[in-house]
């Protein structure tokens, strides 16, 4: 290993024990532990609906999936119903027509929450779509759910137990941002006794008490979860106030499900709580004036919202946040990043080697297959083993 190779991937470690520090997760990380990615989960809920005894759902979802372009999943097809319902709302009938079917708003609205408990329940439960590797698909339901969460533990023991060797008395706790709606990262955290905030109080119903404008509590946690587009066991109640509800409880009475927000709605329902308040967290750890990592894994950076935070964050001169960025390749957005007037604190690992800024890759693989440092289980090797013993 040559000298300049060597002393990169020891920034890379020192990065990695950052005293401050924060993690952007994607759906990518629950992959293996059998939580469908976008295509899949929008498979899924196509099937689920032409299952249903109601036929204009599958109707609906499939004439709205023809209007949208061919990369588009469940997400994009949620923020089509959702624009079709704004419109509905306003016009004089309060209806709106696909193709040969006509729903009110009403209607509308319960397909919407027919879509979100779908996708709750895959993702609960766990999917995986049939692939050469795996043969046929795996239903997971009720009675037997098949998502596991060993991954996770792995790397949350990692992060805590290796990495912050000799720093977790000065470290603060670390912030986990997640895209994802699964619960795995809280219950690792539980399993592996890390106390942990997420903005609720009480137990195993628990109410939403973090407010937009509050300040993070510095209680000694050791993690702060904090999931950007919502949870499977987040409910708005009557009340309106946001629950973490036990699955299966009856109670608190709820008027919908909060999960996900669609992508063209995204950053008008920010505006909202929970939601204004999740991102204004983000966006103060990334504004933070002192020296922190903000590092990402399983995130593809499809979503627009997110990558203009980020972005902007690097862009103001007194910004000291270093990016580093798991993933299996460089994407326009990286490319855009690392090449930028703040490239050089511009991480990112790829199967392809590690790349500083514009230089790069370090470390490149020497056989025909690529590294896999920036799976989910490559990023848990790192923490416990570091950077170097990652590339041997």
């Amino acid at each position: 290993m040559n000298p300049a190779t060597k002393d990169t991937l020891a920034q890379l470690d020192n990065l990695l024990a950052a005293s401050n520090q924060s993690w952007l997760f994607g759906a990518g990380i629950s992959l293996d532990a059998g939580i469908p990615l976008m295509g899949p989960l929008t498979d899924r809920v196509l099937t689920l609906a032409e299952t249903e005894e109601e036929p204009n759902d599958i109707k609906v979802l499939q004439f709205v999936k023809s209007q949208l372009s061919d990369n588009s999943h469940i997400e994009h097809i949620l923020s089509q119903l959702g624009d079709h319902r704004a419109i509905a709302d306003r016009s004089k009938d309060k209806t709106v027509v696909f193709d040969s079917v006509t729903l009110s708003v009403d209607e509308l609205d319960k397909l919407h929450q027919k879509i979100l408990t779908w996708i709750a329940e895959t993702i609960r439960w766990g999917y995986k779509p049939a692939n050469p590797s795996v043969g046929q698909e795996v239903i997971g339901t009720h009675a037997n759910r098949i998502v596991v969460i060993d991954h996770h533990s792995a790397f949350v023991s990692a992060l805590f137990n290796r990495s912050q060797a000799g720093v977790a008395e000065r470290r603060r706790a670390v912030r986990l941002f997640t895209t994802n709606y699964d619960t795995l990262l809280e219950d690792a955290l539980a399993l592996g006794g890390f106390s942990y905030w997420d903005g609720f109080s009480g137990g195993a119903v628990a109410y939403r008490s973090h407010r937009y404008g509050d300040e993070e509590p510095s209680l000694g946690d050791r993690a702060h979860i904090i999931k950007l587009h919502g949870s499977i066991d987040w409910h708005l109640g009557e009340d309106d106030r946001v629950w973490r509800v036990r699955d299966g409880d009856l109670y608190p009475k709820r008027a919908s499900r909060v999960l996900i927000y669609p992508q063209s709605t995204k950053y008008l329902a920010t505006q909202r709580d929970p939601f204004a308040a999740q991102f204004d967290l983000f966006r103060r750890a990334l504004s933070a004036r002192e020296e922190n990592v903000l590092a990402t894994c399983g995130y593809s950076f499809g979503d627009e919202h997110i990558n203009q935070e980020i972005e902007l964050a690097l862009q103001r001169p007194e910004n000291k946040t270093t990016v580093l960025a798991f993933a299996p390749s460089l994407n326009s957005t990286l490319e855009r990043w690392r090449t930028g007037p703040w490239g050089k604190r511009v991480y990112v690992i790829t199967g392809d080697g590690l790349y500083v800024g514009a230089d790069g890759p370090h470390s490149s693989p020497t056989a025909q297959a690529k590294r896999d440092w920036w799976t989910f289980a490559g990023v848990t090797k790192m923490l416990n083993s570091g950077a170097g013993a990652s590339v041997l």
